[in-house]
């Protein structure tokens, strides 16, 4: 009996482990289009063959560490993001992703009202400026990429380390430069909330 029930443990693990896994493929495809990556520039920088990286997305290779691990480096996630792992034990709060307009907002905090942060991730694409006004103050700190920030008369573009905030009764608008993926922080507050960090309008349109 004890035997009998060893075994239908170590085959409902096994069934567990493989649907898991059976999730990484698509998971994988999802993030690579959410960073705006090609096949052919992940595999340049994680060494990975373009024909493995595509034979893991579709579920035709079996994922490895050897394999997740310098993925999980390219797009600097968790690992347990790729594979989808729960959060057994994990105090850390996990919010859901919010894609709009191909844009992919991670919320940061969960109260109603005051200050809301978000972790943005702006694709590459070709973009046009379309300025919008409305309540409120805003604050972008650039983690990685170009940003196109248009505010008013200014038309910048912001790199890694640039933050910029502005009243939004200003028109403004932001997104791509068409010259690969963005990635930054989004604090916005009610009208006044102001963080006190300025960009410096030192460049121009992109070319």
């Amino acid at each position: 009996m004890k035997q009998h029930a060893h075994e239908q443990e170590d085959g409902e693990s096994e069934a567990s482990m493989d649907a898991v896994l059976s999730g990484v493929g698509p998971r994988l495809r999802a993030l690579r289009k959410e960073r705006g990556a090609t096949l052919s520039g992940l595999s340049e920088t994680t060494g990975i063959s373009v024909s493995t990286l595509s034979r893991l997305e579709s579920g035709l290779r079996r994922p490895s560490l050897e394999l997740l691990l310098p993925i999980a480096r390219a797009h600097q996630v968790p690992l347990d993001e790729l594979v989808g792992a729960p959060p057994v034990g994990d105090p850390r709060v996990r919010l859901k992703p919010i894609v709009h307009h191909g844009r992919t907002m991670i919320p940061l905090t969960r109260q109603p009202g005051g200050l809301q942060a978000y972790k943005v991730i702006e694709p590459e694409r070709q973009a046009e400026p379309d300025p919008r006004t409305h309540e409120g103050y805003e604050w972008l700190y650039m983690l990685s990429g170009k940003l196109r920030l248009v505010l008013g008369d200014h038309d910048v573009v912001l790199g890694p380390g640039e933050a910029a905030e502005f009243d939004t009764r200003v028109p403004h608008w932001f997104g791509s430069t068409g010259e690969g993926p963005a990635e930054f922080l989004s604090l916005f507050g009610p009208q006044g909330e102001r963080m006190h960090v300025r960009a410096r309008p030192t460049r121009g349109r992109p070319d």
